[in-house]
């Protein structure tokens, strides 16, 4: 045996399987969100997916089942287990099964690449925006005055301004076009960098398989606090949500135990069992 060639190996392994050796991905160079109150200068940058609603991308994510967002499996075209399970609840007669099913319904947030006024040595980054957001955005892109407002030649920056919402994380935003054509840089090859090096979101986001997701699932359902389901945290930025956050659901259980409950959970995805099938 080459003993050299082995030593390499395992400190090789040792320094893979240590954490404190890992690189440490920096996402402020992947995504962009407002620190704090004030004025932000931006530039949507057209999509390198080409997409047909440049720059925006749709995304449907789950909210409050983890202990982060999880981007939903169907974004991928593939099944997914909490989108499975909110389709039975809608097959019950029970009212706060359909109220649990909208709480776990995937919640629509865009997504599209900017650039930063004065950070524009970072880079193109991911901008995350709401519905609400979004319906202005494409408004102002129907607006004439307008027109395609991330065009690299005459195009126009946008200015970002976030408020502190009282009694909720994150800020709120509205968005302001400047109504001065500007190129995205005086700089060709500036312009080409960008539209070339972009990060894919859906590349950046954790891919849950089907079992990891519907393991996620059956814990927030069974809970580590009795049968109690809490609504859908507010997200960065500002929410579509607008019910209480304080808001709680408890699951009708019907007489049937949590241990039962956990039993039955499988059933659910069980393609031999009957539609209506709940656990509770």
């Amino acid at each position: 045996m080459d003993l050299n060639a082995i030593r390499a190996r395992l400190d090789s392994l040792n320094k893979q399987s240590n954490p404190q050796n890992k690189e440490k991905k920096d996402y402020s160079l992947i995504y962009w969100k407002p620190r704090e109150e004030g004025k932000y200068q931006i530039r949507f940058v057209p999509s390198k997916l080409d997409l047909s609603t440049k720059p925006f991308q749709e995304i449907f994510m789950h909210y409050g089942v983890g202990k982060f967002p999880i981007v939903a499996l169907t974004n991928w075209g593939e099944k997914d287990p909490i989108v499975e399970f909110t389709k039975k609840l809608r097959k019950s007669s029970e009212s706060d099964n359909w109220k649990l099913a909208k709480k776990l319904d995937p919640k629509l947030r865009v997504f599209a690449p900017v650039v930063v006024r004065g950070e524009e040595e970072k880079g193109v980054r991911i901008f995350e925006f709401s519905k609400t957001v979004y319906m202005e955005l494409l408004s102002i892109a129907d607006d004439e005055d307008y027109g395609d407002f991330s065009d690299v030649a005459e195009g126009c920056d946008f200015v970002v301004n976030a408020t502190k919402v009282l009694d909720r994380p994150g800020f709120s935003l509205s968005l302001r076009p400047k109504p001065k054509q500007t190129p995205l840089s005086k700089d060709a090859a500036q312009i080409e960098t960008w539209l070339e090096e972009q990060p894919l979101l859906l590349e950046e986001r954790f891919h849950y398989t089907y079992d990891k997701l519907k393991e996620e699932l059956q814990k927030f359902l069974t809970g580590d606090e009795e049968d109690e389901i809490t609504s859908e945290p507010v997200v960065d930025f500002e929410s579509d949500n607008k019910e209480d956050p304080k808001k709680t659901y408890t699951l009708s259980t019907q007489g049937t135990t949590k241990k039962a409950k956990v039993d039955e959970f499988d059933d659910l995805f069980n393609e031999d069992k009957k539609d209506d099938d709940l656990p509770f």
